[in-house]
C-alpha cells in the first residue's frame, strides 16, 4: 500500500466522465495502443487520449462507451502524438488495462467524488 494521502490531495485530480467518440490505430506508440477522441461535455470539451487497451478492447467496442480520465494533467508528448487526459484502469491478472467507467450512463464531464 502506498504513503497516506489528504482528500485536498485527492480533490486536485479532476476526474470526469466522457465518451469515446472517435478511436484510431497507433502504430508509431511503443506498445499496442489507440488513439482516442473523447468527449467530456461543454465545460470540459473534446479532448485526445493515447491508451493501451488494445488486448481486451476493439475500437468498435469503444465508441460510445463512457470512461473515466483525469482531466487536469499537463498534455504528454507520446511519439507524434499529443495526449491531453489520462484514461483511468486497472491491470488484470495478465496485465491487461481494462477500463473504469460508471455503471449507468451520466451527464457527460461528470466529477468523480
Amino acid at each position: 500500500m502506498e504513503k497516506e494521502t489528504t482528500f485536498d490531495d485527492f480533490l486536485k485530480l479532476d476526474i470526469r466522465v466522457g465518451v469515446i467518440v472517435a478511436v484510431e490505430d497507433f502504430p508509431e506508440a511503443r506498445k499496442p495502443a489507440f488513439k482516442l477522441k473523447i468527449d467530456f461535455g461543454k465545460e470540459v470539451g473534446v479532448r485526445k487520449s493515447s491508451a493501451q487497451i488494445t488486448v481486451l478492447y476493439s475500437p468498435e467496442d469503444l465508441v460510445g462507451r463512457q470512461i473515466a480520465a483525469v482531466v487536469n494533467f499537463p498534455p504528454r508528448q507520446i511519439g507524434p502524438f499529443m495526449s491531453e487526459v489520462l484514461v483511468l484502469g486497472f491491470e488484470d491478472a495478465n496485465g491487461s488495462i481494462s477500463l473504469i467507467a460508471p455503471d449507468h450512463d451520466v451527464p457527460l464531464g461528470g466529477r468523480l467524488y
